[in-house]
């Protein structure tokens, strides 16, 4: 079989976590709790799910709701197999950070200066607005469901800290400093809480 993608992979975990699901279902989990650092849309979803099954990695049934047809999945042994390879594997995870917002951040130099403040303060919009929606997934993660629990963790700690990096440069911005690294060190220190 095929290399699996990584919307492959977030569906046979979503399906083997959450039970037999939607294409739709998969959808609403996913912005509810994978989101905020794996996203897929359905343009992902629906082709995938048709390839996971043609794979025999997951199976359809067909399971009216109303007067409307819908696709049910679930996962087959091979689909577990599968997923429990993935989990398993030894060989570094892809990691990649595609934010618009510090994109702009990053060719600010183009803007004016109170543009420039503007656009660390959109930045700092779009995160409290992503971890408003974190916080209300709370009972999405249980710490009976450990891993996805301490996930959410992360997401609560890693889109406060970009709040409180935007206020920061926010502020140094506004009183004319460039916010720079402590001397001596290779990254930035974290901002004052």
């Amino acid at each position: 079989m095929a290399e699996l993608s990584g919307t492959a992979h977030l569906l046979l975990g979503m399906i083997r976590v959450k039970g037999r699901r939607t294409g739709y279902e998969i959808k609403r989990l996913v912005e509810l709790s994978t989101r905020f650092f794996w996203a897929a849309s359905p343009g992902q979803i629906y082709p995938e799910l048709e390839r996971l099954e043609s794979a025999g990695l997951l199976t359809r049934s067909e399971e009216p709701h109303g007067r409307r047809a819908r696709n049910v999945y679930s996962v087959t042994d091979q689909g577990e197999h599968a997923l429990h390879e993935w989990l398993a594997e030894s060989s570094a995870p892809t990691f990649e950070l595609r934010n618009e917002a510090l994109l702009k951040v990053f060719f600010a130099d183009a803007l004016a200066a109170e543009q420039q403040i503007e656009v660390v303060r959109a930045m700092r919009a779009q995160h409290e607005a992503i971890l408003d929606g974190i916080r209300k997934a709370t009972p999405a993660y249980r710490p009976d469901r450990k891993f996805g629990y301490i996930t959410w963790l992360y997401g609560l700690g890693m889109h406060g800290w970009v709040i409180d990096w935007c206020k920061h440069v926010e502020r140094d911005l506004a009183e004319g400093r460039v916010p720079l690294a402590p001397e001596g060190s290779d990254s930035v220190a974290a901002p004052p809480r």
